[in-house]
């Protein structure tokens, strides 16, 4: 499955994959949203992503794809050559990470790796995690525990319905509350961890991993 705001890039790919025996593109997506949509009825073995996605990103895309559809591996492919990204995308659950300046040949390697069960980086991607991911983790592990901290445990479990998707209603449902209790725990929520919106809380709650 493909996964990119560009329709150029995508029929690209397409041609290329569609040459190579043994590989099938079963259905593209515009973005994030619908990517999640669709992966509700389709089950592709690996979704190629690209990181800069409008709405939800592509490492929200991935997180979300690695817990709720675990058989659909991800592999990022993205322009961006920076740590901040790439360990972003191992943390929220990606099988690889390629360049959009690899060869075709690297991609289709990528591709094949990621599916015998392997994960796959490029020869500066690896680098880039092996210099610097231990580090990050020891840092992201200190910001992580001061912000789950501040939550308690209703509100994380409304914070994960959040991230799924879920409406204020389809929330309180789920937990047998009031529409406006759990908007007041947003709220609650998004005046302590200082976000501007509901959009920052999910980014902030997946990229910080506060659930």
């Amino acid at each position: 499955m493909l996964v990119d705001d560009h329709s150029i890039v995508r029929d690209g790919i397409r041609l290329l994959l569609g040459q190579i025996e043994g590989l099938e593109i079963i259905d593209e997506a515009n973005d994030g949203e619908e990517a999640l949509e669709k992966l509700k009825t389709i089950k592709p073995d690996l979704v190629l992503m690209d990181i800069s996605l409008p709405g939800m990103s592509g490492i929200q895309t991935t997180q979300v794809i690695s817990r709720l559809h675990k058989n659909s591996r991800v592999l990022i492919l993205s322009m961006h050559n920076n740590e901040d990204y790439i360990l972003r995308s191992v943390e929220a659950g990606a099988f690889g990470y390629i360049l959009k300046d690899s060869s075709s040949d690297e991609m289709v390697k990528a591709i094949r790796t990621i599916a015998s069960g392997e994960k796959y980086f490029s020869s500066p991607v690896a680098n880039i995690i092996l210099n610097g991911y231990m580090q990050q983790l020891k840092k992201g592990d200190r910001t992580d525990r001061n912000r789950r901290s501040k939550l308690s445990k209703k509100e994380k479990e409304i914070l994960q319905y959040l991230v799924d998707g879920m409406s204020s209603r389809e929330i309180a449902e789920r937990l047998q509350l009031s529409v406006r209790t759990v908007d007041n725990h947003r709220a609650n929520m998004m005046r302590r961890l200082q976000v501007r919106n509901a959009a920052e809380l999910v980014r902030m709650a997946v990229e910080e991993k506060l659930i």
